[in-house]
């Protein structure tokens, strides 16, 4: 299976940051992640992944002052660069929006990551809601269908730009005075329905000739973008006949654009809460959730019901009968997830803020270090998904324990590696590299 690490600053759980373990700074401090990575490493994990936001969270003062994950923390790009210095083959994967980048910008940045770690770099897609961001970029934010039309052109015209230049175009001869060969050299000269880029790329083809693409949405266009262009796919996944059902459904699409399943890697989201028993394990996750503010549990739910106001509730009461028939142009696959559980469990508001603040709306498994890979087992081999994207509750702790309690059974079951297969991401994640646009087809 496949394995990567979702590094949120302090952890995963809304209230990490009050843990005594938790890097209570961790937002502003750079080693912090090094460690993490290097820890992650040490696991053999696939990748990390660093989320982005472009705006400080839209949310009542007294709720942002006591919720630090959305106030501060490093852009991305930039911090992946300063690790790919202290790591050696782990994949550095980061979220760079197509609403509010342009792509001849971002294809220049992940091309010179990919360059920086020697070929580990991903990009995880996303599209971006929300009114925060679109006020600091002085627009309204686009349609949610528009938002992934325009995705599938923004991707389309960055792949092109990292075709700008052929591998073996660099002939630096100095006998001749030649740098480059002309002929290897290729303007894009893209006019589509949302963009006008013309090219070349000013960075060499990456080594891995495209940084690896990954996807989160779970929505019905979502879907076909990740079967269209992407290469892994992060989301949110509760049962293990959801995971079949969403595992065949994307995969099927893939034939469509001329693609094999297995150039698509499934890998949900996993809220791992371990101890040395499943006692020790509970106790764990119910000092975590005892340590949830109200305003802010019901404020991250209020986001994730596409900002439904829930202030004026009884939070021991069920969510409102309107918001059945309520559509959001805002995370799709959340407010159906969270809506699925109160209305099929009949959970109140408080048991469903508890439910989705512990884990972000991912999937919480809580037990020793056997129990988990028993879940991570039974999910892989039922072909629910090629891996996970794991998610401490809180760090450095949480990742600690993962890579020393459950990946040495995955390992001494067979299911994860030992050592990593190659130096590049694409290498780990068994994709194949892909051939330039302008390569003259393979011989038969």
């Amino acid at each position: 299976m496949k394995l990567g690490a979702f590094f949120h600053p302090t952890g995963h759980h809304v209230a990490s940051w009050l843990h005594p373990g938790a890097q209570i700074d961790a937002g502003t401090n750079c080693r912090h992640y090094v460690e993490l990575a290097q820890t992650a490493e040490r696991g053999r994990f696939d990748l990390m992944f660093l989320a982005d936001g472009l705006a400080v969270r839209d949310a009542p003062m007294e709720v942002l002052s006591r919720w630090p994950q959305y106030t501060v923390y490093f852009e991305p790009i930039t911090l992946l660069s300063a690790i790919a210095a202290s790591t050696r083959h782990l994949g550095l994967v980061a979220t760079a929006s197509t609403s509010y980048s342009a792509p001849y910008n971002l294809a220049r940045a992940y091309a010179s990551l990919d360059h920086i770690s020697g070929g580990r770099a991903g990009w995880n897609v996303v599209t971006s809601g929300g009114d925060a961001a679109a006020a600091n970029f002085d627009r309204v934010q686009y349609p949610h269908d528009e938002r992934y039309d325009r995705a599938i052109e923004f991707v389309e015209v960055v792949r092109g730009l990292w075709d700008s230049w052929d591998d073996d175009a660099f002939v630096r001869d100095r006998a001749n005075a030649l740098y480059f060969d002309p002929a290897k050299l290729h303007t894009l000269d893209h006019v589509g329905k949302y963009f006008s880029v013309r090219g070349p790329l000013n960075a060499a083809r990456p080594p891995q000739g495209h940084p690896v693409l990954f996807q989160a949405g779970g929505s019905p266009p979502g879907r076909d973008l990740a079967a269209r262009l992407c290469e892994a796919v992060f989301t949110p996944l509760h049962t293990l006949e959801a995971a079949q059902s969403f595992y065949q459904d994307v995969k099927g699409r893939m034939a469509r654009y001329g693609r094999r399943p297995d150039q698509l890697k499934i890998m949900p989201g996993l809220n791992p809460v371990i101890g040395r028993t499943r006692a020790e394990a509970l106790e764990k996750h119910q000092y975590l959730q005892s340590l949830i503010h109200p305003k802010v549990g019901l404020e991250l739910l209020s986001n994730a019901l596409g900002g439904y106001d829930l202030s004026g509730c009884d939070v021991d009461g069920p969510l409102p009968a309107e918001l059945d028939a309520m559509n959001t142009e805002t995370g799709q696959t959340q407010f159906k997830n969270v809506l699925g559980w109160a209305r099929n469990e009949n959970l109140t508001i408080r048991q469903l803020y508890e439910r989705f603040a512990g884990a972000r709306g991912q999937r919480t498994v809580i037990g020793t270090g056997e129990e988990v890979a028993d879940q991570l087992q039974d999910w892989f081999e039922a072909y629910g998904v090629d891996g996970f994207l794991i998610q401490p509750p809180y760090l450095p702790g949480g990742l600690d324990e993962f890579v020393d309690e459950v990946i040495p059974v995955l390992q001494q079951r067979g299911l994860f590696r030992t050592e990593y297969e190659g130096s590049t991401l694409r290498d780990n994640l068994g994709l194949e590299r892909p051939r330039s646009r302008y390569e003259a087809p393979a011989a038969a």
